[in-house]
């Protein structure tokens, strides 16, 4: 682990807010390294408000759009909500069906199947489309790239309305509208909208010739907080404002399918945190293991008994994906240790029968192993899809533009991406691609590294300092949980190795003479025990620690040495 301090803020910026908001230096300086530099950004940040919430019609084409679904409304046309197999995709179906069938009947929707159509919009979407009747498609969390497919449609009479957050190409869709203010010639206010957002902007749009204000469309915020938690957006500006109402959504009136996840987790308020690694996988779990279908069906369940057995089905499908992704990885492990490959600059690995649905999640777990990016494949069809992922600082969308000669088509992000390639492409592929990563990454980049915010001494860590950093929530991308270090502590000599397999640390810390003791976490770091002898330096969150109905901070051990 590579541990850097993050710069130091002005420090007449960082004196004069300490003051305004009579906090103490350590705050300010928090504060000001997110860019919260004045009493009002202060407010804005600590009390996110409902106006905050930008006027949709702000986004290119929106106007179009709520056109074009006005018209179909009014002429009973039938109108297809398609979206991709992910949690974004899924509840962005979910979110845009269910607020248009309060408006019209004439509203299905359409997942497509991972396994025979692959990723986005799909020619056998566009022909179920004509088959049963449908003029006009509404695509969510996809599209951005579908020229052929937007075209074969208007061939059939079928418009599209497309809403994406991807990158988009040089060439656009021609779509009866496009939203996506990644698009050049966008001016909307704030351009990391996921896909679940960007459906988010269109009802609200669509709500404004119904005299509906932002209150009425609070109800869906649940749905769009899962989509942003889950899909790893930066954690600022309107995604912090729709993710601060949705988490209070959830937790008081979330929808029943939300209900249904949550209903046996003895946990009173659910964090972000709880939304990632407890709601958002088991939704994606009914698209990696079986269908999509599924996770609509359960997000847009009226009745609680149905949204109870249904997501005890998909209780099995995250089951089933832990027990199949944790294999996989293990084989994948294998392959490279067989092919000499472990001090590669990247990780690509291949075989044919791997589940697809989970080469995601593997991509990921190979990447907590050699920290490289990393792509996995499978065979989709007559042709390789692989899923690829980043390392932080690392552009993987831009590696994969340099090796387009080998790849089929390929979209994503920065940090995540797919792709197809035909078979006989894969190695050259896999050379040309490390090659370029060898050529281009930066040799710090290889090693992960915890970016803290402050050094502190334990005893600055008051109710007070622990409410306020609480309050700095919902953490996420680019308002990230804050990482503190603090030097020469000691452990009071009840330090243990715990858990099943002894893999994590459980130390209780003091600093110099203050004899004040701090219960202390680091998971994984089992076998950091042998620096727990003497003095130490650690890096760490803060936590809040349970027990008997008695709350308490916990230091979350990030590392030690």
């Amino acid at each position: 682990m590579r541990w850097s301090l993050k710069p130091k803020p002005n420090q007449e910026n960082v004196i004069k807010l300490a003051k305004d908001l009579q906090v103490d230096k350590t705050i300010a300086t928090i504060l000001c390294q997110r860019n919260v530099t004045t009493f009002e950004e202060a407010k804005k940040y600590f009390r996110p408000s409902l106006k905050d919430i930008h006027n949709p019609f702000l986004m290119k084409d929106m106007d179009l759009a709520v056109q074009r679904i006005e018209k179909a409304i009014s002429n009973n046309e039938n109108i297809l909500i398609y979206g991709d197999y992910d949690v974004d995709g899924t509840t962005a179906v979910s979110l845009v069906s269910s607020y248009l069938k309060t408006i019209t009947p004439n509203v299905a929707t359409y997942i497509p199947d991972r396994y025979a159509e692959g990723y986005g919009v799909s020619y056998a979407g566009i022909d179920f489309a004509e088959d049963n009747n449908f003029s006009l498609i509404i695509a969510l969390d996809c599209g951005i790239k579908a020229i052929e497919k937007v075209a074969y449609a208007k061939e059939k009479n079928i418009d599209f309305i497309i809403c994406d957050h991807h990158k988009p190409g040089k060439e656009i869709p021609n779509a009866v509208a496009v939203l996506n203010a990644k698009q050049e010639d966008c001016n909307y206010p704030f351009d990391e909208l996921c896909g679940c957002g960007v459906g988010f902007k269109l009802i609200q749009a669509l709500g404004v010739s119904r005299n509906q204000t932002i209150e009425h469309f609070v109800p869906y915020l649940d749905l769009v907080a899962t989509a942003i938690a889950a899909d790893i957006v930066p954690m600022i500006g309107e995604n912090r404002t729709l993710t601060y109402f949705g988490l209070q959504v959830i937790n008081s009136q979330p929808r029943n399918g939300i209900k249904a996840i949550i209903h046996q987790i003895k946990k009173k308020e659910l964090t972000i945190t709880d939304v990632v690694f407890i709601i958002a996988p088991r939704i994606n779990a009914a698209g990696r293991m079986k269908h999509g279908n599924y996770a609509v069906e359960l997000l847009t369940e009226m009745d609680l008994d149905s949204a109870i057995e249904f997501a005890a089905a998909i209780e099995i499908f995250n089951a089933d994906r832990k027990d199949l992704d944790q294999k996989i990885t293990d084989e994948a492990i294998i392959q490279i240790i067989d092919n000499n490959e472990e001090e590669r600059f990247t990780s690509v690995v291949f075989k044919e029968n791997w589940h697809k649905g989970v080469i995601g999640i593997v991509a990921s777990r190979l990447i907590e192993k050699y920290y490289r990016p990393t792509l996995v494949f499978t065979k989709s069809g007559d042709k390789l899809a692989a899923s690829a992922r980043s390392v932080k600082g690392f552009d993987v969308y831009n590696a994969l533009e340099a090796c387009s000669e080998f790849i089929e088509q390929f979209g994503g992000h920065k940090y995540a991406a797919g792709l197809t390639l035909l078979p006989k492409n894969y190695e050259k592929f896999k050379n040309k691609f490390e090659e370029v990563v060898k050529n281009t990454i930066d040799k710090k980049l290889r090693t992960p590294e915890i970016s803290i915010d402050a050094e502190i001494d334990l005893p600055e860590i008051t109710d007070k300092f622990f409410r306020i950093i609480k309050q700095m929530a919902p953490f996420g991308p680019m308002n990230m949980k804050p990482i503190f270090k603090s030097t020469c502590v000691r452990d009071n000599g009840y330090g243990k190795q715990v858990g099943a397999d002894k893999t994590h640390l459980k130390l209780n810390v003091f600093q110099a003479d203050n004899q004040k003791t701090y219960n202390a976490i680091g998971f994984n770091l089992g076998d950091k025990i042998k620096f727990v002898q003497d003095e130490f330096d650690i890096v760490y969150a803060l936590d809040e620690n349970e027990w008997n109905g008695y709350k308490s901070v916990q230091l979350l051990l990030k590392d030690l040495k």
